[in-house]
């Protein structure tokens, strides 16, 4: 009677609750690991989901008597109870399992082991991804569980798992075609680089030259079918319209000639003879006859029809990479260091000669102030410079003070030549295709790129510990094996810096 009247007492501060509300496992749902069997009714012990208020930890007697009513609910009940004294054997519980697993690999394994022998005749579509089936990776779970209590069902089921071992195999075949990553990766730099080729062709061959677009292309490098066309139009050169272009190149020839014309027999006069003097200065650096005589040409009638800076040295210089680049349309040679120009045509030397000079043109008329007298453009960048490179390594700029190593003692033939001295023929090409692309890009990033090239040999000038050593490293810096690797590098490093200080000047000023 005492347990009666706690249970109703219990009913009656529970009354919104349904008998049985305690979860209980019954036959019909063991758990997963018949090993829990025992321990069945401690692991269901849960308090309720969403408990009303906090209550002590129920013993077991407390448990028992709130659970016994929910066996007395209906007439299925007296089976649950039977079956759930009925103790489960875990050999029992593995055979049902095993059987269950061993019946689906029968209705899906038949078809597969019949399209295994015709795998060839009937090749899977190359968008089905290397995976293999849902059922086969139940299957392999099922045959390492069970190795142990099933030998024989494990091997039995041996076929689907070494299948599905085996299609990633199958599937990189099809999918590579090669094995080898040096041919992979040559052919994927092949193809990036035909794609570039295409875009500027398609680009160039335009009604009217999307010249933005074009510079955005040209940034990274120029492919060299499309090189020497490009830099005459970045240049201002040519015009963006394709149709007027064979106009503009003929009357642009006509008119250098008439220059030579007029001002080439003036070259042994009094007042012209101190130029022609130092554009003969030439001889000693072009063996070939040819070349001597169009770098003479285009120098001379530069100087003349530019008096206020005239010929100053180093100019010559910037004469090379446009004739370089321009005669490479009509050589097959891969080296531009060692172009050979006896086979060329005269009339083709002739347009290339006029196409050079208008070019050299164009480029001087951004960075003359380089070359009037004393020079002032070429001080003032020398002197920025030094200020630049202050700020993003003091390390290096308190070294070479320490060591009385001045700016101007290096770094004007950076400017001057635009590091044409520093870097082979090759690299001073690439390093013009995107100088061409910037707006300003020989006249102000140029800073820049000298920064990130005196900064990139930090090491080795921390290294050293003399004046004299210290120039001597600067004025021959170790760059004849680089290539537009490494360009690309000095370039990218040169952005970062234009970006950081082009617009806020006051950055690099202590």
């Amino acid at each position: 009677m005492a347990s009666d009247g706690a249970r109703k007492q219990f009913w009656k501060r529970s009354n919104s609750k349904l008998p049985g509300r305690w979860h209980v496992y019954g036959a019909q749902h063991p758990p997963f690991d018949p090993l829990l069997h025992g321990t069945l009714l401690k692991s269901t012990a849960k308090m309720p989901t969403t408990p009303v208020k906090a209550k002590r930890v129920s013993t077991f007697q407390e448990f028992e008597s709130n659970t016994s009513d929910a066996w007395d609910a209906g007439e299925d009940d007296d089976e649950l109870l039977a079956m759930a004294a009925e103790s489960l054997n875990s050999e029992v519980v593995m055979e049902t399992a095993n059987r269950v697993l061993r019946n689906h690999s029968q209705r899906q394994g038949r078809p597969t082991l019949q399209e295994e022998p015709g795998l060839q005749q009937k090749p899977r579509p190359e968008a089905e991804p290397p995976s293999p089936p849902s059922g086969d990776l139940r299957l392999v779970k099922s045959v390492s569980e069970s190795h142990t209590s099933c030998p024989a069902e494990s091997a039995s089921d041996a076929a689907p798992l070494q299948r599905s071992q085996s299609l990633p195999h199958s599937a990189t075949v099809t999918l590579g075609g090669t094995s080898d990553p040096s041919t992979l990766s040559s052919s994927a730099l092949s193809e990036r680089e035909a794609s570039r080729l295409d875009k500027f062709k398609q680009l160039l061959a335009g009604p009217n030259t999307d010249l933005e677009e074009l510079r955005k292309l040209s940034w990274s490098g120029i492919p060299k079918p499309v090189r020497p066309m490009t830099w005459k139009l970045l240049s201002g050169y040519l015009p963006a319209n394709v149709d007027r272009r064979p106009a503009t190149l003929q009357r642009k020839q006509k008119e250098y000639f008439a220059f030579i014309e007029h001002y080439y027999d003036s070259r042994n006069d009094e007042v012209h003879q101190d130029t022609y003097r130092q554009v003969g200065i030439l001889s000693l650096m072009l063996p070939d006859v040819l070349c001597f005589g169009i770098f003479e040409r285009i120098l001379f009638i530069w100087a003349i029809r530019h008096p206020a800076s005239g010929y100053v040295q180093g100019i010559n210089d910037l004469v090379t990479p446009f004739f370089v680049v321009f005669i490479c349309e009509y050589l097959e040679a891969e080296e531009v260091d060692t172009v050979d120009v006896s086979g060329v045509p005269a009339e083709v030397l002739r347009n290339i000669e006029a196409d050079t000079y208008w070019c050299m043109s164009k480029l001087l008329d951004g960075i003359q102030d380089n070359y009037t007298f004393a020079q002032p453009g070429i001080q003032m960048k020398v002197k920025m410079l030094e200020e630049l490179v202050s700020r993003i390594d003091e390390q290096v700029h308190r070294h070479l003070d320490q060591h009385e190593v001045r700016y101007l003692q290096f770094a004007f033939r950076w400017m001057n030549n635009l590091l044409m001295r520093e870097v082979p023929l090759r690299c001073t090409i690439r390093l013009w295709d995107t100088y061409q692309s910037e707006p300003e890009g020989f006249s102000h990033f140029h800073l820049y790129v000298c920064a990130a090239f005196l900064v990139r040999w930090r090491k080795e000038i921390l290294e050293e510990k003399d004046f004299q050593e210290l120039l001597l490293f600067l004025q021959n810096l170790p760059t004849a094996h680089w290539d537009d690797e490494e360009i690309s590098l000095l370039l990218a490093e040169a952005y970062r810096l234009k970006f950081a200080f082009a617009d806020a000047p006051n950055h690099y000023k202590k």
